[in-house]
């Protein structure tokens, strides 16, 4: 068959995605290719791609099956290229060790994810530097630009106080002043909101969560939207200026973020998570149906002092995110409960939802976030990030919309002793 790939919307595009790429066999799925080496008949041929030709030389690097994943992300986020990662932290961790140094500057969020803000920390003891400000106002963000900030971090939808930065401003900031922008797309996905529409330079996505989406696969990814051209940036060590300047960035990374650091993601969950993939679009329309009906509920339930999501008309930044993300808004919703209501009597209570760590599951997941992943924050970074001690997070599965609310309105009802 032709391997020309028609112009299709984007749930076909992935679907499709392995079959047009001469897939062994007839076989609509890429299988999964779990040798550690690859072998060559010609010592020339091996020396080639050793020195940048296509193909594959040993897995750290990559495999036909991350190959073939990596390519329907770019087609999610129309970029020009991505490298896969063992997890969303690894991926993170290739674009920041790879592209900043000793005495480099970065304008970051302040609120980020709390293992973000982890390997942040980790990063300033060895020497970059680096300035927190709130990114939903993107002259706090200029105000924090030096002649040395080399990069801007930022996510889409806040994890977990849900702000939305003000992305498109900050794109242009960038252009300005030609620094390289990152946006951790995790919470929106390509489904909901591309990178490349704001002028980002990479875009990473934790792919255990919403893409992967079945809690099953750990992944992560960047991707190159193709719109920074690295011809202006010093960080860009010799070996890796060759061929078109817009991917000399990845380059790097899948160099030195990726081989050298060995975050590599393996076979069965780069499987996984392609198939997993392939659904995106459905799921995340069931994701936000659900989560925009349960915070419609619990803004107005008693034992609820504050919802906090970006469908909400009294959200901050509800007018940017229906301008952003097409007046869809995500599974995430942080929840305050009100004065007298103990965070885990409430917790336990709940029937239905399950009590774990992680989001962009098909079901519906919560804990007190204080209290565990963002505990080793510390008091006063969780103020600045607006998370008290009865703040839950919840992640907003695809079970019917009519089992949630009863699950949270029992839940609530039995803590008030109603």
């Amino acid at each position: 068959m032709s391997t020309d790939t028609p112009r299709n919307g984007f749930t076909t595009t992935i679907l499709h995605s392995d079959r047009r790429h001469d897939v062994e066999h007839g076989a609509v799925h890429k299988p999964m290719h779990t040798s550690s080496e690859f072998a060559y008949d010609d010592a020339r041929e091996l020396a080639a791609v050793f020195q940048g030709k296509a193909g594959f030389t040993y897995s750290r690097q990559g495999t036909p099956t991350t190959t073939a994943l990596e390519r329907k992300l770019s087609q999610m986020e129309g970029g020009n290229g991505t490298v896969t990662f063992s997890t969303g932290m690894a991926a993170l961790t290739g674009i920041f060790a790879s592209l900043l140094r000793h005495g480099d500057h970065l304008v970051c969020s302040q609120f980020i994810f709390g293992n973000t803000n982890s390997l942040l920390g980790t990063l300033m003891t060895l020497g970059v530097e680096i300035t927190f400000v709130d990114a939903t106002d993107v002259e706090l963000v200029r105000a924090a630009v030096r002649p040395d900030t080399k990069m801007v971090f930022v996510e889409t939808i806040a994890n977990p106080g849900t702000q939305v930065a003000d992305l498109a401003a900050i794109g242009a900031l960038c252009r300005e002043q030609n620094l390289v922008y990152v946006i951790d797309g995790t919470l929106t996905s390509p489904w909901l909101f591309r990178g490349k529409d704001v002028g980002a330079a990479f875009v990473m996505n934790s792919l255990s969560k919403y893409i992967g989406g079945h809690g099953h696969a750990l992944g992560g990814s960047v991707t190159d939207t193709g719109v920074y051209d690295w011809q202006g940036n010093d960080r860009i060590y010799e070996a890796y200026r060759k061929g078109p300047s817009t991917s000399w960035g990845l380059t790097q990374i899948k160099k030195k973020g990726l081989r050298d650091m060995g975050g590599t993601l393996a076979a069965e969950p780069a499987h996984r998570i392609a198939v997993g993939a392939e659904t995106l679009s459905l799921r995340l329309e069931k994701h936000c149906t659900n989560a925009m009906a349960l915070a419609r509920f619990l803004q107005a339930h008693p034992g609820v002092s504050k919802v906090s999501y970006p469908g909400l008309e009294d959200h901050p930044q509800h007018a940017r995110a229906k301008a952003l993300f097409d007046d869809r808004y995500g599974g995430l919703l942080g929840v305050e409960l009100a004065d007298g209501i103990d965070c885990f009597d409430f917790l336990n209570a709940l029937r239905v939802v399950i009590l774990a760590t992680h989001l962009g599951d098909t079901r519906t997941l919560a804990l007190p976030a204080a209290h565990t992943i963002y505990y080793e924050m510390g008091g006063e970074r969780r103020k600045q990030m607006g998370i008290g001690d009865s703040f839950l997070r919840v992640s907003v599965g695809i079970e019917d919309e009519a089992d949630l609310i009863h699950d949270f309105d029992q839940a609530l009802n039995r803590c008030m002793g109603r």
